[in-house]
Order: C-alpha cells, then structure tokens, then sequence
C-alpha cells in the first residue's frame, strides 16, 4: 500500500471554522470555545487526556482510536505548535502539550521564523519555511514507510488541499457557529470535485464527513 497523507479527527464549526479568532497562550482556539468544538472527542472513553473513567465507546471512540493508526509523521502550521507571531524572541516555548506531546513521531511545523529542532518524550518537532510538496517529502521520509498526518489548522489544510496533496480527509463538523475565524471551507461540496463524500451522523451531534480521492 501506498504512502498516505491524511487529515484525522480535524473539527469545524457549523458553519466552516476551524478556530475562532484572537488566538492566545490562555486561548488556543481563539474565541472559540474548544469545551463546545471538540466536545465530541473530549467525551469519549479512549481520548487520550481522559483523567475520569468511563466515557463513550461508539462511533465517535472509533475515531479518536484511529488518530495513531500507520501514522508515522505529523505536519501542522506555526499557530496549531503556538501563539507567537513574528520572530522567536527564546525558545522557552515548546508547544501546548507538556513534557508528553500526543504525537508520538517526528512533528514537521510549517512557519517562516525557524528554530532549531528538539525532542519532548518521543516526539521530536523540526521547524521548515518549505513549500507544501517539499514539506511531506521531508515527513514522508521520517515517517518510514507509514502515513503522514496533516494536523492543521486550516489555513495549513487548505494549502495541501490546493496542492492537491491530501489522500484522505475525515472532519467532524460540530453543531456550533463561530461566525469568524480560520475558515476550512464554505461548504465541504466544495471538495466533490476531487474527493468522495460520505457524510455519518452521530449521537454526540456532530457529522463525521469522509473523504477520499476518487
């Protein structure tokens, strides 16, 4: 089996937003609320910051165990690894995640200010101002033989699926509005061109929208 690049478990708003706007140290998403984006995987049983037994095993669960499935490497943009914009003033910063990233492989983050690489548990994190084709070339390497993960956020989904570099695409659409913010898209029609669409409600609310290269 061929190499993938795959989007998994990425989630917008109702009407298209991956993340609200005025992102900060204290507000990743923005204005945003990730309690109401994300309560979808936050309520299952295998999330991995789950610190309370119990939790939901259906549909939903099947997702979030599948996020590490053949993955071997991991590419996001500079505002998904922090909040800094302009030049690294230090190098203190070393992401959202603590000392245990939930990556688990070499994490390739797309920004125009570089920094040197570093290592926090498993996970080292490279830093490239590359174009979107010579970035998975690089992450397809480290991966060994297994797929790529595209982590977002959406401006950097955006920009493979305009380089028509993305395999497969799963996006939970939450039933919430943000009404501004980094937009994934105006409507997920706007893929059918090129993608298959199979659209799977869930109880939790949110429809999981898969996509596949046809």
């Amino acid at each position: 089996m061929s190499q993938l690049l795959r989007v998994q478990n990425f989630t917008v708003s109702a009407d298209g937003f991956g993340a609200g706007e005025g992102q900060s140290l204290e507000r990743p998403f923005g204005h945003a609320d990730p309690g109401q984006l994300m309560s979808w995987a936050l309520a299952t049983a295998s999330f991995p910051n789950r610190t309370d037994p119990g939790g939901s095993r259906g549909l939903d669960d099947y997702f979030i165990r599948d996020f590490a499935n053949n993955i071997g490497a991991e590419i996001m943009g500079a505002n998904k690894f922090s909040p800094h914009r302009g030049p690294w003033e230090n190098y203190d910063w070393q992401g959202w995640w603590g000392d245990e990233p939930p990556f688990h492989t070499p994490v390739f983050v797309m920004t125009h200010h570089l920094r040197p690489s570093f290592t926090l548990s498993d996970t080292t994190f490279h830093f490239t101002d590359a174009d979107p084709a010579a970035v998975l070339e690089q992450a397809g390497e480290a991966a060994q033989g297994k797929d790529v993960r595209l982590g977002g956020g959406a401006t950097v989904v955006r920009e493979f699926l305009d380089a028509d570099l993305v395999d497969t695409m799963h996006v939970a659409v939450a039933p919430v509005e943000l009404g501004s913010g980094t937009r994934l898209w105006e409507s997920p029609d706007e893929l059918t061109d090129r993608f298959n669409l199979e659209i799977v409600p869930s109880p939790s609310g949110v429809t999981h929208h898969l996509f596949w290269r046809k």
